[in-house]
């Protein structure tokens, strides 16, 4: 059986207005937690609180299979617009197939190669660093991202976002939250310069 083509970014944007309409609390608190209570009976999946990476094979097999039941079944809820995008196996495998087996973090001599692991693998994996989304303020903005960059052990910097902009609050939608955005690039740019590894990935 030939696979479906890849879904594109117009495909999901259009699912994304079109889709079931659901109330977020119901994805949060039933939809979610009851389907995946039912998967993890029906592939029979029981976790090791003391194995971080399970290692067996049909550990591995049955949460693969659970998770792309769960995909399809429950498919990927849209906070913009309130509804469920949902996607068919055959899609998701197509998705799968095509995706990148290695991506190029950074550049020059602070680039790093991102690639497709097994458990079993030896290579370490990329460590990224970083508050990841959390806010910062705007004294302690470059300091805080240095002290990561500065890290030997850290690869990428996923950042954080400014709390203030030039004191003023960064609203959704407004001016000041582009020109947060833009001066985040720039300060950690900035606070990468300083830790000596201007080319991280970010």
């Amino acid at each position: 059986m030939a696979l479906s083509k890849k879904v594109t970014v117009f495909d999901v944007f259009d699912r994304a207005k079109s889709g079931q309409k659901v109330d977020e609390n119901e994805w949060d608190y039933k939809i979610i937690p009851q389907t995946a209570s039912r998967l993890k009976e029906k592939y029979g999946i029981k976790m090791d609180k003391k194995v971080m990476v399970p290692t067996d094979r049909n550990l591995i097999d049955n949460l693969f299979k659970a998770g792309l039941e769960m995909l399809v079944e429950c498919g990927v809820y849209c906070m913009d617009t309130g509804r469920v995008i949902k996607f068919t196996e055959e899609e998701i495998l197509t998705s799968v197939k095509a995706a990148p087996s290695r991506v190029v973090l950074g550049e020059g001599k602070d680039a790093v190669v991102m690639e497709t692991r097994s458990y079993q693998d030896k290579k370490p994996p990329v460590i990224q660093g970083g508050p990841t989304g959390a806010p910062v303020s705007e004294d302690m903005f470059i300091g805080v991202h240095q002290s990561y960059a500065q890290e030997p052990l850290v690869d990428t910097i996923v950042d954080g976002v400014l709390q203030t902009i030039n004191g003023h609050d960064p609203v959704p939608g407004s001016p000041w939250e582009i020109a947060a955005v833009k001066s985040e690039a720039i300060l950690i740019r900035a606070a990468q310069l300083r830790a000596g590894r201007p080319g991280m990935g970010l």
